[in-house]
């Protein structure tokens, strides 16, 4: 096994204790499901963002989604840097509130927003590319939506977990980001 499997094997079993409870369905009081968390919040290095905006080819003016956007910097960093017009989606409270906090102060409201939700419930047809960090059993659960939506051309970065099912056109390892862990990008295109 090579580093960068050991490393992404480790980030995944550092994950699982916690994705095994987050990807339960949330209870309303009634004990009716209402909806799952599909992830953990664990950061993408600056260098990662970089590099999937990048590989996805984003380009100024494009709407750009990341699903699961924790505390906005990929949303940020499309708006700010690519001139995107950048959404996250992201249902986590805290983190909704934190990442729309940073891009007001700023002053990216006219290119960026988060949407405090369900990534499960949205609409992502006027999307040019996405990008996603999740495990693979949540990449499986978005997928039919993905596939349902997204307009034809449509660029999607996955970081570290490919999507079943989907060919990746071009794949791209980051053997060290700089806090001594490897990753792997999958491009794919609709």
């Amino acid at each position: 096994m090579n580093r960068r499997s050991v490393l992404t094997a480790a980030v995944a079993a550092a994950m699982t204790p916690f994705s095994s409870r987050l990807l339960l369905a949330q209870q309303s009081k009634d004990g009716k499901p209402t909806t799952e968390k599909l992830a953990p919040y664990y950061p993408t290095p600056e260098l990662v963002v970089e590099r999937m905006l990048k590989l996805a080819g984003l380009k100024a003016g494009e709407t750009m989604f990341d699903l699961g956007s924790g505390d906005g910097r990929i949303v940020i960093t499309a708006a700010n840097k690519w001139k995107a017009n950048a959404i996250g989606v992201e249902f986590d409270k805290d983190l909704w509130q934190q990442s729309s906090d940073r891009i007001k102060k700023m002053g990216l409201e006219s290119r960026a927003k988060i949407i405090h939700g369900d990534i499960l419930k949205q609409d992502y047809s006027s999307a040019d590319v996405l990008t996603v960090y999740l495990l693979p059993l949540s990449n499986d659960k978005v997928r039919p939506i993905l596939d349902r939506q997204l307009k034809k051309g449509t660029r999607i970065v996955a970081h570290d977990f490919e999507f079943s099912d989907w060919t990746p056109i071009k794949t791209e390892d980051i053997d060290d980001d700089g806090e001594g862990r490897s990753h792997r990008l999958y491009l794919y295109q609709r």
